[in-house]
């Protein structure tokens, strides 16, 4: 019975120790490292392959890869990781302000400062039990107070899900002692086969300000979205979910966006932009989650919360054909 006892004891030891390899393995912590430039850049994966970037600069996604190492964004081949210059590709984050719709420098500042690890965050209630995530925080700074006179704290969780989805969870805060509004986007660039290869669906009948004719708005009579040439769309009271459809990878990226009741998509076709390769366009669409047409009000004191939940899932069209009148069918 002695040996019997102690064998058991030591199989119990053993489990524990496994379990706890198991948790250290399931809690390990992200890797901080020097990307392009030696700029700062956070590396998280999970153990089952999925990973992310982020850069410090901006507090900017850089790469969201699935178990396969396939990458899931689009970073311009001709990035400039030069600060002061924005990074083109990823997902940056415009705030306080979008794109030119007030006196601030096109797009605000957010996408332009150096962001922090924020070591002890507010509690962030989730259903997620993602152990694979990071937290960043931006604060007003004295330069940012002088072009933008508001005291904020800018609170985001990049987060890995179960299955590999990629969730941004913006929280700003403000720290002043009256109350200000900003308006906001996350352009995520997501990977494509081929722009002309794809739809994006669940904008019929919404009502959108088309940017290439000075924001005037129309109705999109249309049950999906083609490219067959440059288009800049903000979509105003969008759904929650709106969809993807890669024919050639007979894939759907999900886009679930709360707090963020607009939607943007763009893609530039041929037009020339500075920092974008010249076949960069047919790699990637943005469809991005924003607030523009009503801007977000946040009292002293309180906090506004922002949702972006991006996942992959397989897809198929009506007859096995692409029909661009027919949206696809979808299999999470």
């Amino acid at each position: 019975m002695g040996n019997m006892g102690n064998l058991g004891s030591l199989i119990f030891f053993w489990a524990l120790l496994v379990a706890v390899v198991a948790m250290a393995t399931e809690h390990r912590p992200f890797e901080r490292t020097k990307g392009v430039n030696g700029l700062d850049k956070i590396i998280v994966r999970d153990h089952r392959g999925h990973s992310f970037e982020v850069y410090l600069y901006g507090g900017q996604v850089t790469s969201w890869k699935n178990d396969k190492g396939e990458e899931l964004l689009v970073m311009s081949s001709k990035a400039i990781f030069n600060p002061p210059t924005p990074i083109r590709g990823g997902i940056p984050i415009l705030f306080p302000q979008y794109s030119n719709t007030g006196p601030l420098p096109s797009h605000g500042f957010a996408r332009q400062r150096f962001w922090e690890i924020d070591a002890n965050p507010p509690p962030l209630p989730s259903s997620s039990s993602s152990h694979a995530f990071v937290d960043l925080i931006l604060r007003s700074s004295d330069d940012d107070l002088k072009i933008w006179p508001h005291k904020f704290e800018y609170r985001l969780r990049v987060a890995l899900g179960h299955d590999g989805d990629l969730t941004l969870t913006s929280r700003v805060k403000n720290s002043d002692t009256k109350p200000f509004n900003f308006t906001f986007a996350l352009h995520p660039y997501f990977a494509v086969s081929n722009i002309s290869q794809i739809q994006v669906e669940g904008m019929h009948k919404l009502d959108y300000l088309d940017q290439q004719k000075n924001r005037t708005r129309f109705t999109d009579h249309e049950k999906v979205i083609t490219f067959n040439a440059q288009l800049d769309r903000l979509y105003l009271r969008t759904p929650d979910n709106l969809r993807i459809v890669d024919h050639m990878k007979k894939k759907t990226i999900v886009v679930h966006k709360e707090g963020q009741v607009d939607s943007i998509v763009w893609n530039p076709w041929d037009k020339k932009v500075s920092d974008l390769g010249v076949d960069d366009f047919r790699r990637f669409v943005t469809v991005e989650s924003a607030a523009v047409e009503k801007p977000i009000k946040v009292n002293p004191g309180r906090e506004w919360k922002g949702i972006l939940q991006m996942s992959v899932v397989p897809s198929s069209c009506p007859s096995g054909k692409r029909d661009p009148k027919k949206p696809c069918v979808h299999h999470p």
